[in-house]
């Protein structure tokens, strides 16, 4: 198994710490794993992404074309990355401020109501982690308990009064992910 994760959004959307949080929970479970952040003047309220590729073997490369999964949290992002997802990947789509559809037949994707649902929770800041679980419950890339754990493990000190409502924002994500799959 290997999956290649692009996650792109705004800067300060928290794509690339969803995309660190999956690196960690793939290391908590003995995968091989790269993360590889963009930065530059897209932290200045451009695009921001990071890669992620999370195997059960040595990765090879950790330049990735065409992901086998997109995470958009913005409409230039889905702009972007929908067309370079490989045909049978996963699109999970921000559904709250991408009013676009996907155009394409031939991946899967998953439309998750990201803001809304983090705010239930807590904080719409959370919307990165909802749209993490959503990925998860899609791919299998890593357990949702290996998040878990990585969440515990890594979370900064100035945000661990949200510990369990950014634990919460990833089961959300995962049940709407679960409910568009029956």
């Amino acid at each position: 198994m290997q999956e290649e994760i692009i996650f792109s959004g705004f800067g300060g959307q928290g794509a690339l710490f969803a995309g660190q949080l999956l690196a960690y929970a793939a290391l908590n479970e003995g995968k091989h794993v790269t993360w590889i952040p963009s930065y530059g003047p897209e932290m200045r309220g451009g695009t921001a992404h990071c890669i992620v590729v999370v195997s059960d073997e040595e990765i090879g490369s950790p330049i990735v074309r065409n992901p086998t999964s997109a995470v958009v949290l913005n409409n230039p992002s889905m702009d972007k990355y929908e067309s370079l997802v490989k045909p049978g990947g996963v699109l999970v789509v921000n559904r709250s401020l991408i009013a676009k559809l996907a155009s394409r037949q031939d991946i899967r994707v998953v439309d998750v109501p990201a803001n809304e649902l983090a705010v239930e929770v807590g904080s719409a800041k959370m919307a990165n982690v909802v749209l993490l679980g959503a990925l998860l419950e899609t791919t299998k890339a890593v357990s949702l308990d290996a998040v878990m754990r990585a969440l515990d493990e890594h979370l900064p000190a100035k945000a661990r009064k949200l510990l369990d409502a950014n634990k919460q924002a990833l089961q959300k994500g995962a049940e709407v992910a679960r409910a568009q799959f029956k």
